[in-house]
């Protein structure tokens, strides 16, 4: 466990810095709403603050969802950190700001790094690690948080090992590729990829699927590869995963009749194998 104590000691590292530092200042308007939102004292407990976060944020009323969310977070409760993280990532209801999203993403990766991967709460820990992985792979500008390619493929690495997270195990992939944070590992691309892809991770069966049919990883293998595109043209998005369809188109354009038909089998294969 050598890889997580490391990794955990300068999470904490940088928790400890970023607290110490003076908070960012909020947009005057969206301050001044925050302030006048719900007291933090009508919440009997973490799990009703929890709960009465969600039910504002489904209702609308970001504002009050910040401040229950905020009471969950300072508690300790990871879904809670986890929901801030992302608001503030997105700037959902909120002024965008990475570094605090980076923040709580990194709480939640301190304590909570030990969770059972059976529990409820392993997939939010684990995209709090995907989350970091992403950060510290492209930094984020004018703070502490500088690009670490080396460590963005640790925290892919322990989501992707520990937790079986297919997104990480994607980047994960995507890196040992491209050779960032560590040496370029087409084979061991192919085996992040093919454990994604089998969960059902549409970007992972179209770049598995790609690799296979072109050789760039390895031995060609055509008709698989083309199986994993199929599946994947099928699950993608228009409009988010274009990359996807004209990839499939592209291969699909080059293949002989044969490998097409093949690959239909096998499409049929995979689709009986899914519970």
């Amino acid at each position: 466990m050598r890889t997580r104590d490391t990794l955990l000691c300068s999470l904490s590292a940088l928790c400890v810095a970023f607290a110490a530092a003076p908070a960012f200042a909020l947009d005057a308007k969206v301050q001044g709403q925050v302030t006048a939102a719900i007291p933090l004292e009508v919440f009997k407990s973490t799990r009703d603050a929890l709960r009465s976060g969600v039910k504002d944020y489904n209702a609308g009323d970001k504002v009050g969802a910040v401040k229950a969310l905020e009471y969950a977070a300072e508690q300790g409760h990871a879904l809670a950190r986890w929901k801030l993280g992302r608001m503030y990532a997105d700037g959902d209801g909120v002024p965008q700001n990475d570094l605090k999203a980076f923040q709580y993403f990194s709480r939640i990766a301190d304590e909570n790094a030990d969770e059972s991967p059976d529990s409820a709460n392993a997939r939010v820990v684990a995209t709090a690690f995907v989350a970091l992985g992403s950060y510290f792979l492209d930094g984020i500008p004018n703070t502490e948080v500088k690009a670490n390619p080396v460590r963005a493929r640790d925290m892919f690495q322990y989501a992707a090992t520990y937790f079986g997270d297919p997104d990480a195990q994607y980047n994960l992939a995507r890196m040992a590729i491209e050779g960032q944070g560590g040496p370029k590992d087409p084979r061991q691309a192919i085996r992040w990829l093919n454990l994604a892809a089998e969960k059902g991770h549409v970007q992972s069966q179209a770049l598995l699927g790609h690799l296979l049919f072109s050789g760039e990883a390895g031995a060609r293998q055509k008709a698989r590869g083309l199986m994993w595109l199929t599946l994947a043209r099928d699950s993608a998005n228009p409009e988010r995963d274009a990359w996807i369809l004209e990839l499939h188109d592209k291969d699909f354009a080059e293949a002989a009749d044969t490998d097409r038909q093949a690959a239909m089998a096998y499409v049929d294969q995979q689709t009986r194998r899914r519970p």
